[in-house]
């Protein structure tokens, strides 16, 4: 952002003085001709008020469209969810880099159009629509009217421009006048947070009674609507098909990871030490260690979130190493992370929808002008993914509104909705309450059929109950691996959590 502002600075600059004798300096540029058009049989001059008022809104209505068309398409979605969360967008498979570059580029494209009918309207361009006051006014002008809405803008332009001259004119402040709204503008960004038209919506839901649906929908006995995971054992598994862009899967019993010789150092620090680690196909692997055994580091390499020191990664084949975590996700290699990593202002049907289009559309596609429902096998992935965490009920409610399990469910929801051959969990128990734990047990139970998955937690009974096979890390290393019983009856485990075992 600030790159942005200096280059426009640049540019003003530039365009004042050095090349003022082509841009008209501080004079600006004079004659600009009014718009005609030719339609062959006859010409459309809007030289008079009125005709460039309707030239002016016929342009305003097809930027409109366009606009909504966007913000209703996939890329729109995915721009949502990215000013929401970017780390979680680019973790279920998204290209954020890239749709940064395509909200600037159409930003811009707006922005320089606009530009041009300006000048249009006043016959001259003026040198200070340039200026950095020009560009701060918009952002103003946007806070005012809501950010994030289509109408906010114009209504908040609307209130800027009606305020600006009712002060100038009328009140006759002087320069004044841009102090008195600056103080305007802050009341109303603390009063109305969400703009004017974001006021506007609340008001109206409030008036119709949806917001109190959704309060009293969060109010609920969370419980009672996980209920169902306690009988998911007997449920029918629900498998999702991977997109045709990955090769399919082969037999069970394979390696579907390797980890040789990884090692991760943080200057002097080792937090992890020439570790291998493998998982077969259809595996359910458990890792413990205590604190500070270098779990979290371990985890966050395989998922390519960190770049080991040393070593390396094979996945399905195919070496990882140095991959990033959007390529990894897009091979079907995916996480739910310890701290929730929600797209908190949208809803539990849209947060499974951003990460079901990373898997069905590839980490970057320009269909600006495509419904997210015209997704082959969006809608089928969605409700299926909402099923299995037993969510279904809860598919409207914004997230920033549900439970701490919900979300626990919902975190473990977006991994899944990716397809993922190998899913890793990171603490799923974290933070739950014993019968949140029961519950959460059972649901990764009915979630683990049919599936590869590594899962961390300090639970020590829900791994022991859960894993196939486990994994000990101590102090960067592994300590020992083997079934939870062997485990459990390691003296060298005992060691490492309870400093060891010794007869009195």
């Amino acid at each position: 952002a600030m790159i942005t502002v200096a280059i426009a600075e640049v540019f003003f600059f530039v365009e004042f003085n050095p090349l003022s004798a082509f841009t008209g300096g501080e004079n600006g540029l004079p004659g600009v001709p009014s718009p005609s058009i030719s339609l062959g049989f006859m010409t459309l001059k809007f030289n008079t008020d009125w005709s460039m008022y309707v030239f002016l809104a016929f342009w305003y209505f097809v930027g409109l469209v366009i606009a909504l068309r966007i913000v209703r398409s996939p890329v729109g979605a995915v721009l949502s969810a990215i000013r929401d969360n970017p780390l979680r967008a680019a973790a279920v498979g998204h290209n954020i880099q890239g749709y940064k570059l395509t909200a600037f580029v159409i930003a811009a494209v707006y922005a320089g159009f606009a530009g041009g009918l300006l000048g249009l309207m006043q016959g001259f361009m003026p040198p200070d629509a340039f200026m950095f006051d020009t560009s701060g006014q918009l952002i103003m002008q946007t806070a005012i009217g809501g950010a994030g809405t289509l109408f906010g803008p114009l209504v908040g332009a609307t209130v800027w421009l009606y305020l600006s001259d009712f002060f100038q004119t009328t009140l006759h402040l002087g320069a004044t006048w841009k102090l008195v709204l600056g103080i305007v503008f802050v009341l109303l960004v603390v009063f109305l947070r969400r703009g004017i038209v974001g006021g506007l919506v609340q008001l109206w839901q409030f008036a119709t009674g949806r917001g109190r649906t959704h309060r009293e929908a969060a109010a609920s006995d969370p419980h009672a609507v996980a209920a169902s995971a306690v009988a998911a054992a007997v449920e029918p598994v629900i498998e999702f098909v991977p997109s045709p862009r990955r090769p399919k899967p082969a037999n069970g019993g394979e390696l579907i990871l390797e980890a040789t010789g990884l090692t991760k150092r943080y200057g002097g620090i080792v937090a992890n030490n020439n570790i291998d680690f493998s998982v077969k196909r259809g595996e359910l692997r458990g890792i413990i260690g205590p604190n500070g055994a270098g779990k979290s580091t371990f985890f966050k390499m395989l998922t390519c979130e960190v770049h080991p020191t040393e070593g390396r990664i094979t996945f399905e084949g195919r070496d990882i190493t140095g991959f990033g975590v959007t390529q990894v996700c897009q091979f079907g290699l995916t996480k739910s992370y310890q701290v929730n990593q929600l797209f908190t202002r949208l809803t539990v049907r849209e947060n499974v929808t951003i990460a079901a289009l990373a898997e069905k559309r590839g980490p970057f596609r320009l269909d600006l002008f495509r419904s997210v429902g015209g997704v082959d096998g969006l809608t089928q992935r969605v409700e299926d993914t909402l099923k299995l965490v037993h969510l279904t009920e809860r598919a409207e409610l914004p997230v920033s509104e549900l439970a701490y399990g919900e979300k626990r469910r919902l975190e473990i929801g977006l991994a899944l909705a990716t397809a993922p051959s190998l899913l890793l969990l990171d603490e799923p128990l974290a933070g739950m309450s014993p019968r949140e734990r029961l519950e959460t047990v059972q649901l990764l139970k009915s979630i683990a059929r049919g599936r590869t998955m590594i899962v961390i937690d300090h639970d020590m009974d829900a791994i022991f109950e859960l894993a196939e096979k486990i994994t000990v890390l101590r102090e960067g290393s592994v300590l020992v691996e083997g079934t939870p019983e062997e485990i459990k009856a390691n003296a060298a485990v005992q060691e490492a959590y309870l400093g060891g075992v010794h007869a009195p």
